[in-house]
C-alpha cells in the first residue's frame, strides 16, 4: 500500500434480524478484519440486546453500539409530533443511518449486506461514495434454507422474539402486523404501554397520531382479542412452540415494493 493509499475498512452492520446474523456468521472466518456495528435506537427489544451477547460470543469481537447525540424524543418533538411511517422514515434516518455513517467518516469502506440471493429488492443503505455496499449472500446463491441452516449449525440460533414476531426493529415498529402488536401487549406490557403513549389524539381538529393508519392501538388490540374469543385465527400466525426454524421462516416476503417494506438497516 502507497503512503496516499488509505486501508479499506470492512463494516457489517447487525440489525439483531436472522439475515445479518447469518452474514456476520457467514464472514467470520472469510473476513477476519470485519467490523461489526448495531445502530441502537434505544427503543429496541430486550430479545435483542441478549441476542447481541450471544453473537459477541460467537464472532469473538465486540459488536459497536451507535447511537444518535439525540433520542426518539427528540427527533419526534423536531417532526412536529409525526410518528414514523412507511412514507415518512425519519426515525431510520436520524437514529440508524446518520450514526452508521458518522462512524464509517470519510475512510473507504466496504459495508456487506445481507440481502439474500432469493430477494428481488434493492433497498437504501447509504449513498456516501466512500461506501461500496456488496452482497455476499446473493453473491454466493444463500438462500432462506441456508440462513436457516447457518444459524442452526452455528449454534447461536435466533432471539426468541422470533416466537411471536417476524423481524428485527424497535419494539414500536410501524411495520408489525396485528397478531404482533398483540404479541407485544403480552410479552412486554410495559413496552407496549409506552408504546401507547405515543399515540396522540389533537382535542381541537380531531387529528390522529397513530401507529397505524386509521386506528389505535387500542382499537387494533381490541378487535384482535374479539377474533380470538370468536375463535377467528388471524391469516397470518405468529406464536410458533416446538417447531423448526424452516416452518417458523417458512411465509413468504409478500410486501409488494420496497416502500412498503422495513428498511435494510432496521430489518435484514
Amino acid at each position: 500500500m502507497s503512503g496516499g493509499e488509505k486501508k479499506v475498512r470492512h463494516v457489517l452492520g447487525l440489525s439483531g434480524g436472522k439475515d445479518s446474523s447469518a452474514l456476520a456468521i457467514y464472514m467470520r472466518e472469510r473476513v477476519p478484519e470485519m467490523e461489526y456495528v448495531f445502530c441502537d435506537t434505544g427503543k429496541e427489544l430486550p430479545e435483542t440486546y441478549e441476542f447481541l451477547t450471544r453473537m459477541e460470543a460467537y464472532l469473538g469481537k465486540k459488536v459497536m453500539r451507535l447511537s444518535s447525540d439525540r433520542d426518539f424524543d427528540h427527533w419526534l418533538k423536531v417532526k412536529g409530533n409525526y410518528l414514523p411511517s412507511s412514507r415518512i422514515r425519519w426515525c431510520t434516518r436520524e437514529l440508524k443511518l446518520k450514526p452508521f455513517e458518522d462512524y464509517i467518516g470519510s475512510e473507504p469502506v466496504i459495508n456487506y449486506v445481507g440481502i439474500r440471493a432469493d430477494e428481488n429488492r434493492e433497498g437504501y443503505i447509504s449513498t456516501k461514495p466512500n461506501i461500496k455496499s456488496v452482497f455476499p449472500f446473493r453473491d454466493d446463491g444463500i438462500d432462506k434454507a441456508d440462513v436457516i441452516r447457518i444459524l442452526e449449525e452455528s449454534g447461536v440460533g435466533v432471539p426468541t422474539y422470533y416466537r411471536w414476531r417476524t423481524r428485527s426493529g424497535c419494539f414500536f415498529c410501524f411495520f408489525q402486523r396485528r397478531e404482533e402488536w398483540l404479541g407485544l401487549k403480552r410479552e412486554h406490557p410495559d413496552l407496549y404501554e409506552q408504546a401507547r403513549a405515543y399515540e396522540k389524539v389533537t382535542s381541537l381538529t380531531g387529528e390522529r397520531y397513530t401507529w397505524r393508519q386509521g386506528e389505535s392501538l387500542d382499537e387494533l388490540i381490541a378487535k384482535e382479542e374479539a377474533r380470538e374469543l370468536a375463535g377467528v385465527r388471524p391469516e397470518r400466525v405468529v406464536r410458533r412452540t416446538n417447531l423448526p426454524l424452516v416452518h417458523v421462516f417458512a411465509e413468504p416476503d409478500d410486501e409488494p415494493n420496497d416502500v412498503d417494506r422495513p428498511c435494510l438497516i432496521c430489518e435484514l
